[in-house]
This record gives structure tokens, C-alpha cells and sequence, in this order.
């Protein structure tokens, strides 16, 4: 018989990052990286551990909307719930009167994200598989119909959806060796908090340099000055071989991975992110003015939800080289739909929480591959590195076949606090995760929640 869903616990967990300056940007300045965290529990030993990001206040918010969607799941059939997750989203996604506070969208929707993620982690400790691998081995009728697809059909249907899995199945034995043999292309943001003084993003520059990466992000937008000066410090390490690690040779910039990244000399490439502190003109205007450090892209410069916007930034800075990124505010597969449709993104960056679970994610990897754009996805923040990786090896295997120009963000914080956190090797990759009882690789120790938990765990009540 199999096990049935008997209850669940709500975790406000924060971690005063504040203090250090990780995580800020022109935007959000005061960042206590917090999760909402969720275990779903069954009359067996088998557990589900999901969580959504937030940067604080208000994740307690989060915490009781997630209560309100794990309540729909108590007494259901764990089996009958796996055997059509696509079925399952629909289903936790539409409670009329919980509905109406989104739709699909906003507090509701990203503790739907947790809920979610939660019983794929589930799901994947009962095949006792990594969540990646629980996908890239279905079949491609099941991971259809693990997908949600409810308006978007108009961007891509399940029949091409289906078509296109079944194009990819046959060599996903060959990218699955390769990526367990290469690791997954990573690049780092922790050089480039605002909050950091000038000797500091050189420290850690040098250092990320050093640890193999070659793709590097900064965060811009709070003054124009700062920032070039911030980027041509970045650039003067990145360009330079003489940081390069013994034995490693400068990639070349005009390679298949690198060409139209405006990659420098020794092939490094330099992103910048403004959190969408401008508005459209502004933005044109400011990054024009940043294109002698040579940016990639510009992420999420403008308000996250306005495709026009976004469009026309990326038509307007097209001539100079520079494209277009966003994504980790996107509130649903609808926005990344319109983001797509209307040309207005380079890169698509999805976030494992701000989307509704692994079943929302689906739909966009799926729609982005269709229209050829690559997905990089947002992992600042605590606990998105463990949960990325699984995402950006799905689409790897499953789905786009390519990560040739694809980068996935490692940012090096707080990583201790999970059993089973992410790696990188010594060529700035993320390591392909390979527990087969990790799941999808969010649960924390419980030490960590002890110590974190908000307002009653040990730190939180040191500093009252």
C-alpha cells in the first residue's frame, strides 16, 4: 500500500546576511536571506523537504500560505499524486478562494513553489533517485505530463512539446555522461555585491579566477561612477593571464561558447545586474554608458513583468553588443510566454521558487528551447544553487540537448546549512549531484533550523 500525505511543518528560517552585505544590490539593501521552509510528512519514513526565497520580512507570510496549500494534501495517495504531476499542480494551483489572492502570482504562488518542489523531492526519495535524474528518465509522455501547461499553449502544445522530448531521448545517455564527466558550466556572483568595498570584489575576483570560472557578474545601478570603476576593476583581474590558474590557457573569445558574449582576451565574460532599480529610458541610457567594460548582458533592467519594456532595452542596446536577461521575478510561465513571444530576452533566467514548483519550470525550459533562447537560472539566494542544478541538468539532458552557451549562477554562500549541498569543481563547474537518497538536495540540517529559526531560534534570540 502506498504511503499516504498525514501532515506537514512550517520552518521561518532567516540568516542575517545583512550584517556581512551578501545579496545587496541597488534594489534590495538590507537582505537577511531567509527560507520558508516545508516538510511534508506520510505514515512511512518517506518525507518531502520543499522551500521558497525570500529576503526577510514577510517570509512568515510565506509560511502560512504554504500551510494553506499543504492542507489540500493530507490523505492523498503518494502514488496516485506522482503518477501525474502536471495533474497534481493543476490541482493545488486551484482552489477558487486561494486563487483569488494571486492569481498565479505573488505570496500564493511562490508557496505553491515550495509546496511543489516539496513533493517532487518526495517523489524522487521514493525512487531514491537525484530529482534530475528522477526526470531525465521518464519517459517524454510523462514528462509532459508532469508539465504545466494551462496558457501557453499558443506559445508551444503538448504535441510539440512531446515531439521535441522524443527528438532529444535517444542521446540523453551520451550528455548525461559528458556532464558527470565535465560538471555543469557555473558563473559567480559573489564578487559583485554593492555592499562590498573595492578591495573586497578584487579579493574575491582573484580568487574566483583562480577556482577555474570565467564568467562573472556585478551588480549596478546605484551610481554610475562606482560601477564603472567596480567593472574596470573586475575586468583588469579577468583579462589578465597572469591570474589564470597554473596550467590553464585563455579561452579563446571567439569560440562557439563565447562568441557574442563580448568575451576579453583571455576568455572571460563580464555580466552586470540592476535588479530593476530603471526605468526604461533610464536603463537605455545608464548601460550605454557602462559598455566600455563590455557586458554580455544587462539582467532584470526594469520592472520584471513589463515585456515591452524589456523589448525595447534589448532593441536599443543591440547595436552596442550588450543583451538582455531576466527571469527570477518572472511570476509565472505566462510572463516568460510574453517575455519570448515579443523578442525582448537573450537569456531566460528562471527561479526554482518564484515559480511554482518544478511542474511551472517545465513549461518555461520547454518554451525557451523551442524558441532557441538559453536558460541561466537565478540562484542567488539560499538553498537555489541546490535546487538549479537539477533544473539546468534536466534541460541539459531532457530537453534543449545544449549547454554550450548556457551558465548556471553559484553564488558561495550558506551552504553548509543543507546534508546535501551543491559543489563546484576545480573548473568552475557545478558537479552533476549523485546521492541517490538527496532528492531534490533542500533539506537542512536540523541544527540549522535550531539556530536560525525565526524569532525563537538560538542566534535570533542572542541579538534580541
Amino acid at each position: 500500500m502506498a504511503p499516504k500525505i498525514t501532515g506537514y511543518k512550517t520552518h521561518d528560517i532567516r540568516f542575517p546576511t545583512s550584517l556581512s552585505g551578501d545579496g545587496t544590490d541597488a534594489m534590495n539593501t538590507d537582505c537577511d536571506y531567509s527560507s520558508a521552509y516545508v516538510k511534508l510528512y506520510t505514515d512511512s519514513d518517506l518525507t518531502g523537504y520543499g522551500m521558497t526565497f525570500t529576503i526577510g520580512r514577510g517570509n512568515d507570510i510565506v509560511c502560512k500560505a504554504i500551510e494553506e496549500l499543504a492542507n489540500r494534501l493530507i490523505g492523498k495517495d503518494t502514488e496516485e499524486i506522482f503518477a501525474n504531476m502536471g495533474k497534481t499542480w493543476d490541482y493545488l494551483s486551484s482552489d477558487s478562494q486561494l486563487r483569488w489572492i494571486g492569481p498565479e502570482k505573488g505570496v500564493i504562488h511562490i508557496a505553491l513553489g515550495a509546496v511543489d518542489n516539496a513533493l517532487w523531492d518526495m517523489y524522487a526519495r521514493a525512487r531514491n533517485k537525484p530529482l534530475w535524474k528522477l526526470v531525465v528518465d521518464m519517459t517524454p509522455e510523462e514528462i509532459v505530463n508532469a508539465t504545466a501547461f494551462r496558457y501557453i499553449t499558443d506559445a508551444i502544445t503538448r504535441e510539440e512539446a512531446l515531439a521535441m522530448l522524443k527528438e532529444k531521448a535517444a542521446t540523453r545517455a551520451e550528455r548525461e555522461a559528458k556532464v558527470r564527466e565535465l560538471g555543469y558550466p557555473a558563473y559567480v556572483t559573489s564578487a559583485g555585491w554593492l555592499g562590498y568595498s573595492d578591495e573586497k570584489v578584487a579579493r574575491l575576483t582573484r580568487e574566483a579566477v583562480e577556482a577555474g570560472f570565467n564568467h562573472f557578474k556585478m551588480k549596478v545601478g546605484a551610481d554610475r561612477d562606482s560601477d564603472l570603476r567596480r567593472g574596470k576593476i573586475i575586468r583588469s583581474i579577468i583579462d589578465d593571464p597572469q591570474y589564470l590558474p597554473p596550467g590553464l590557457k585563455p579561452r579563446d573569445p571567439n569560440g562557439p561558447d563565447l562568441v557574442g558574449k563580448n568575451a576579453g582576451p583571455t576568455g572571460s565574460v563580464l555580466m552586470i545586474d540592476a535588479n530593476q532599480v530603471w526605468d526604461v529610458p533610464q536603463a537605455i541610457e545608464y548601460v550605454k554608458s557602462l559598455a566600455e567594460i563590455k557586458p554580455w548582458f544587462i539582467e532584470e533592467p526594469t520592472a520584471p513583468d513589463d515585456i515591452l519594456g524589456h523589448a525595447a532595452i534589448r532593441k536599443a542596446l543591440k547595436p552596442y553588443g550588450i543583451g538582455v536577461a531576466t527571469g527570477e521575478h518572472a511570476h509565472n510561465r505566462m510572463v516568460f510566454k510574453q517575455l519570448l513571444q515579443a523578442e525582448a530576452i537573450d537569456v531566460c533566467q528562471i527561479d526554482s521558487c518564484r515559480l511554482a514548483g518544478v511542474s511551472e519550470v517545465l513549461s518555461v525550459l520547454l518554451m525557451a528551447a523551442k524558441f532557441g533562447v538559453p536558460v541561466c537560472p537565478h540562484a542567488g539566494g539560499v538553498g537555489l544553487c541546490e535546487y538549479v542544478i537539477h533544473l539546468s541538468l534536466i534541460d541539459y539532458i531532457a530537453v534543449s540537448g545544449t549547454m554550450e552557451r548556457n551558465v548556471l549562477e553559484f553564488v558561495d554562500h550558506l551552504h553548509e546549512h543543507f546534508l546535501y549541498p551543491c559543489s563546484i569543481n576545480k573548473n568552475g563547474r557545478y558537479n552533476v549531484p549523485s546521492n541517490a537518497k538527496e532528492g531534490y538536495s533542500i533539506e537542512m540540517h536540523e541544527s540549522s533550523i535550531a539556530e536560525y529559526e525565526f524569532p525563537n531560534g538560538s542566534y535570533w534570540k542572542s541579538v534580541r
